[in-house]
C-alpha cells in the first residue's frame, strides 16, 4: 500500500520529531532538520499527488504530537464523549495537514530547476502555507516554524518580517542543508554553506538592534495566578472560595498596575459583589495604580469576554475580538449549533466580538494594550494598538489544557509578539505561565504553573516602532512572492 512505504514512514518521523523544537523543549535545530527532510523527500516525489500525501504525513506527526491537548478541553472539560473526543481531535490535526499538504502540490507544480525548487520555491511554498493556515477560517498559527526560534539567532528577524519572516528563514535554512546534502562539498555546496552562515551571522547580528526605546519610569506590576481548576471555574458551590482568592492575591499587591487573568472573576461584570469591586478599586488607588480584571460582561443582550480597569484611572474595558471557534462562538450555528450543544459543554460557549479598533488601556501612567488569551497568537492584529501602546498584556487560561505542553507553547508565543513589537509582554493566567517578558522576548520572571502565587516585578514602557509594526505580514508575503517568481523566471530565462 503507498501509504504504508519507507518514505513516508520518514516524514510522519519528522514530523513527530519538530515537536521538540518548540517549548519546553527548545531544540529549535529539529525543525529545520525535520523539514530539510521533507524537502528531500519532495524533491524525489515522482508527482505533485506523491509530494502532496508526504506533506500530509509530515502535517499529521506535527500537529498530532503538537496540539494534541486539544484532547485535553474536549473530552476532560468540555465533557465530549473519548471516543468522539479522540476521533475530533485527529479529525482536526488532519485538518491543519491539509496546508503541507498544499505546500508541497504547490511546489511540485511549479516548473522550476531543482536547486532553485528545494532553495526557493520549497520554503516559500511552506511558509505561504503557514500563513494560510493562520488565517483561513479565523486561523490557527500555532506550531508556526518561527515560534520554534523565539530564543534562536533567527529571532533577529521577528521585529523585521514577524513570526512569518522567522519561519522563511528556518525554512530557507532547511532549503540550503537539502540543497547542501545534495551537492555535498562541490562548488554549489560551498555556495549554499555560505548562504546558510550569512543567514544565521544576520539573524543575530538582527537581535542587538533596539528598535524601541524606554518612556517614561519603570512601573511595579503584579500578576495574579489564582490557580483555579477548571472543573471548579464555573461551579457554583466554589464561586465563594475563587472570588476570595483573588480578592486576598489582589490585596497583598503594591504594585502600581495589578492583573487577574481571563475571566478570572467567573460572572458577569454587573453580577460582581458590589463591595469586592469597591475594595480593589480603593486598593488600587492607594497604590497610585490601577487593577485589571477578567470578567463576562453583558451589553444589550450580547455577551462579552472582557477586561476592565478599577483605580486612579477612570474605568475602562476591552471585549476579546478574535474569538475561538467552537469555544466560544459556533460557527455556522443553524447547522452545527444542535450538534455541538449537544456534545460540549463549555460555559459562556457563544460570545459576541469586541470591536477591531479598540483603544489601549490607559492606567498605571501606560498604554497598555490588551489581548484575552488566544487572542496573541495573531501578530497582524496585536499591532493594531502600535504604536500608541507602551506595554503589552495578554490575560489568558490555559486550564483547560491541564498538564499539557500548551501553556508553556503559548508564553513561546508571547515572546514573539514581543519581539516583533518592541515591547515588554505582561502575561497574567489562571495556572501559568504567568511571565514578565522583555522587549527582547527574553523571558525575565516567570511563575511554576499550577501554583498560586502572585508575580511581583518592574516592568518599562516603551516608544518607537518596528519594522513589522509598519509592515505588518505585508513585507514577508511580498519576499515570497518575489522569491517564486524570480524562480519562475529563471525557468523561463532557461527555456527561451
Amino acid at each position: 500500500m503507498s501509504w504504508l512505504n519507507r518514505n513516508n514512514g520518514w516524514a510522519l518521523l519528522a514530523g513527530l520529531s519538530c515537536m521538540f523544537g518548540f517549548a519546553p523543549f527548545g531544540f529549535y535545530v529539529l525543525p529545520i532538520l525535520a523539514l530539510g527532510v521533507l524537502f528531500r523527500l519532495w524533491q524525489h516525489a515522482e508527482t505533485p499527488r506523491v509530494a502532496a500525501r508526504l506533506g500530509f504525513v509530515f502535517g499529521l506527526g506535527l500537529f498530532c504530537a503538537g496540539v494534541s491537548w486539544i484532547y485535553v478541553a474536549l473530552h476532560d472539560y468540555g465533557d465530549m464523549p473519548m471516543l468522539l473526543a479522540m476521533l475530533a481531535t485527529l479529525l482536526f490535526c488532519a485538518v491543519l495537514a491539509v496546508f503541507p499538504a498544499l505546500a508541497g502540490y504547490m511546489q511540485a507544480r511549479l516548473p522550476v530547476s531543482a536547486r532553485l525548487r528545494v532553495g526557493l520555491v520549497m520554503p516559500a511554498a511552506w511558509v505561504l502555507g503557514e500563513w494560510v493556515r493562520g488565517t483561513i477560517f479565523t486561523g490557527f498559527p500555532w506550531l508556526s516554524l518561527g515560534y520554534a526560534h523565539s530564543d534562536s539567532p533567527l529571532a533577529g528577524y521577528a521585529p523585521l518580517l514577524g513570526v512569518y519572516g522567522v519561519s522563511l528563514a528556518a525554512a530557507l535554512s532547511a532549503g540550503l542543508l537539502a540543497w547542501l546534502w545534495n551537492e555535498r562539498w562541490s562548488r554549489q555546496g560551498r555556495i549554499a554553506l555560505a548562504v546558510l552562515v550569512v543567514l544565521w551571522a544576520g539573524g543575530a547580528a538582527l537581535r542587538s538592534i533596539a528598535w524601541t526605546q524606554p518612556q517614561g519610569e519603570p512601573f511595579s506590576v503584579a500578576l495574579v495566578q489564582g490557580n483555579i481548576a477548571q472543573e471548579l471555574k464555573f461551579n457554583e458551590d466554589a464561586l465563594v472560595g475563587t472570588l476570595e482568592t483573588y480578592r486576598r492575591l489582589a490585596l497583598q499587591s503594591e504594585a502600581r498596575l495589578t492583573v487577574l487573568p481571563e475571566t478570572a472573576l467567573p460572572l458577569l461584570r454587573h453580577e460582581v459583589p458590589p463591595v469586592l469591586l469597591e475594595q480593589l478599586r480603593e486598593h488600587a488607588r492607594q497604590n497610585g495604580g490601577d487593577v485589571l480584571i477578567g470578567a463576562f460582561e453583558r451589553d444589550q443582550g450580547n455577551y462579552y469576554n472582557s477586561v476592565f480597569s478599577l483605580g486612579a484611572a477612570d474605568e475602562q474595558h476591552y471585549r476579546k475580538h478574535h474569538l475561538v471557534p467552537f469555544g466560544e462562538f459556533i460557527p455556522l450555528r443553524p447547522l452545527l449549533g444542535w450538534f455541538i450543544n449537544g456534545v460540549l459543554d463549555i460555559p459562556m460557549g457563544d460570545l459576541e466580538r469586541g470591536g477591531m479598533a479598540q483603544p489601549p488601556l490607559q492606567v498605571a501612567g501606560q498604554q497598555v494594550a490588551p489581548d484575552i488569551c488566544y487572542e496573541d497568537v495573531f501578530g497582524e492584529e496585536v499591532i493594531r494598538h502600535l504604536p500608541q501602546a507602551s506595554v503589552l498584556l495578554n490575560l489568558t487560561n490555559d486550564a483547560w489544557y491541564g498538564h499539557s505542553y500548551a501553556a508553556v507553547q503559548h508564553r513561546q508565543i508571547s515572546q514573539l509578539r514581543a519581539l516583533e513589537t518592541g515591547r515588554m509582554m505582561l502575561r497574567a493566567t489562571n495556572t501559568g505561565v504567568t511571565a514578565i517578558i522583555a522587549a527582547d522576548g527574553t523571558v525575565l520572571q516567570q511563575l511554576p504553573q499550577h501554583q498560586e502565587a502572585v508575580l511581583n516585578g518592574i516592568a518599562q514602557g516603551y516608544t518607537g516602532i518596528t519594522p513589522y509594526v509598519r509592515w505588518g505580514n505585508a513585507a514577508v508575503l511580498l519576499l515570497i512572492a518575489v522569491m517564486l517568481a524570480y524562480a519562475r523566471a529563471q525557468r523561463a530565462g532557461t527555456e527561451s
